[in-house]
């Protein structure tokens, strides 16, 4: 990322997707370069649906898939310690 962009983030949970991608597109609008889409467990499909919902719906022709990341973290501690997947979806302004 260049220096001179500004880039946003957009954590994904248990809202109706459609919180989201308005988040998503207020970044956007609010003059962010690049926004990323961050989510784990259960949400990941979620901030799947929010990352084409607000590419193909919302904002046509002006975002396009920058970068995607996936991996693993550990969560909990002790004998609760678990391993939950990430995904951050970095969504950029065409030029």
């Amino acid at each position: 990322m260049a220096e001179t962009e500004r880039q946003g983030v957009v954590y994904v949970g248990n809202k109706p997707s459609m919180s989201y991608v308005l988040a998503t597109v207020l970044q956007f609008n609010s003059g962010c370069d690049v926004v990323a889409i961050k989510a784990r467990g259960r949400a990941i499909s979620k901030a799947v649906d929010v990352a084409e919902i607000t590419r193909q719906k919302f904002l046509p022709g002006m975002v396009e898939v920058q970068d995607v990341k996936i991996g693993t973290e550990e969560i909990g501690e002790g004998e609760n310690r678990r391993n939950v997947s990430v995904i951050e979806i970095f969504l950029r302004r065409k030029k």
